[in-house]
């Protein structure tokens, strides 16, 4: 008998803070996934500075707890996701929602993840069943609670040429690699945060648009050999980190524009560093997430690693759409008591389900 499919939606809002990505699928939790829509319904400057401004006292904090200014961006946040459910196409279809939250602070090492977001607000606002928590299960028994998307890539590239890899870059990188016979997953390094970071600092926006300040800068070579000298390179995944655990401190003066190029070409060497760790050589890589539309940092990252690097829309993959439709894979899963991670891909010692769900 064939496994019942179900539509779901699913919303990530990502480390850079950007914008709530909601995405519809048709799918079985398992290898079929049929894309129906997309939309993304981005912060305002004000909702931008106040989730930024809570993760910031998070990050502070040893542990999730109560903080006003965190309860406040945890409301806003959760209106923005009900807001961009309703502007998604179809979404009256589905009667389920994986909702990720915002991540504040990630500390596997200390057996918490902390991410923020009213599910049963959510879930009162939109009428639907709501999947939420994703990472606490996995960090309870052990494991890194992320990267959460490669089983979605998995799923996705059950019939591509292998040995290959999906990068998603978004604030944070994370790889999902692949073999004919084994795989693994594991972040990276910083994605677009520093280059991020560094372009509000010098007061020119929000993110370095096509890579053209980076372009017009030099490197700073003795900076990028400190950046990438720390032990955390060097070890072999499972491994997750922080957006706060990297700074721009080692660029600060520098010009904005070869403050631009080291902290580009940073995240490029921090992907050549990590695929180092893992026991294969990949034919190629296919990149998600906003440094796909970097195409200095997409040169860079063929240069640096030898390996050829191309969007996900290269293989018919929604590359603005894809970590958003991952958390609606993942919820049909939850229900379908399915795991969410496993072993190769956050280090938790077996298969593990997780999330929490919330009815209307």
């Amino acid at each position: 008998m064939a496994t019942e499919k179900h539509p779901g939606i699913g919303l990530l809002s990502g480390t850079s803070v950007d914008a709530v990505d909601a995405a519809l699928i048709e799918t079985d939790g398992e290898d079929f996934v049929r894309p129906i829509a997309f939309v993304d319904r981005p912060y305002t400057q004000p909702e931008h500075r106040l989730i930024r401004a809570a993760a910031a006292v998070a990050v502070a904090m040893s542990g999730p707890g109560e903080h006003p200014l965190i309860a406040e961006a945890e409301r806003v946040l959760t209106l923005a996701h009900a807001a961009a459910v309703a502007a998604l196409p179809g979404q009256e279809t589905a009667t389920l929602i994986g909702f990720h939250g915002q991540t504040v602070a990630h500390r596997p090492t200390d057996r918490w993840s902390w991410q923020i977001g009213d599910a049963a607000l959510l879930a009162r606002l939109t009428g639907r069943a709501v999947v939420h928590d994703f990472r606490s299960a996995d960090v309870a028994a052990g494991g890194q609670g992320a990267p959460l998307a490669p089983g979605f890539h998995r799923a996705l590239a059950a019939g591509l040429d292998r040995p290959m890899g999906v990068l998603n870059l978004g604030g944070v990188g994370n790889l999902t690699w692949f073999s004919d016979d084994d795989w693994g997953a594991f972040d990276t390094g910083p994605g677009n945060s520093l280059i991020d970071d560094w372009m509000q600092e010098n007061g020119l926006g929000t993110f370095d648009a096509e890579g053209a300040l980076a372009a017009a800068g030099m490197l700073r070579d003795d900076v990028l050999a400190a950046m990438c000298d720390l032990p955390w390179f060097d070890q072999s995944g499972p491994k997750s980190l922080d957006r706060a655990d990297f700074s721009i401190a080692a660029a600060r003066g520098l010009s904005p524009a070869d403050g631009a190029a080291t902290l580009t070409a940073f995240t490029a060497e921090t992907v050549r560093l990590a695929l180092g760790t893992i026991p294969v050589r990949l034919n190629r890589l296919l990149v998600t997430g906003g440094g796909a539309r970097n195409p200095v940092l997409m040169r860079m990252l063929s240069d640096r690693t030898g390996i050829p690097a191309a969007p996900v829309e290269a293989v018919g993959w929604q590359g603005d759409a894809l970590e958003a439709q991952a958390f609606a894979w993942l919820a049909v899963r939850h229900v379908r008591g399915l795991p969410l991670s496993w072993p190769e891909t956050t280090g938790v010692p077996a298969p593990t389900m997780g999330g929490r769900l919330v009815s209307p």
